[in-house]
């Protein structure tokens, strides 16, 4: 299974998000659900985590890339809840 968690700061932005795991739908290479993951897991790097002290539109735009690869995972993981599991924690 593959396993991602997300933490965000108390106003709900993302703060690290990491993706680590095979899902074991199918043999590697022939894994349609493990690319996916990856795919969304690549955009925003394997294991992400943001500091504070960027600029304003810097930390707008990471904010962006996060929630928009935590929505495909999401995603990914309503529709095989067997191989993907997306958690949150503070």
């Amino acid at each position: 299974m593959t396993e991602v968690l997300v933490r965000r700061a108390p106003d709900g932005t993302i703060t690290e998000l990491q993706v680590k795991g095979h899902t074991g739908y199918a043999e590697q290479g022939e894994d349609i659900v493990c690319a996916g993951v990856t795919v969304l897991a690549v955009t925003a790097l394997m294991h992400c985590k943001l500091k504070p002290g960027g600029t304003p539109e810097s930390a707008a735009k990471a904010q962006v890339i996060l929630e928009t690869t935590v929505l495909g995972l999401l995603d990914i993981e309503k529709d095989y809840p067997k191989y993907v599991r997306v958690t949150e924690g503070g």
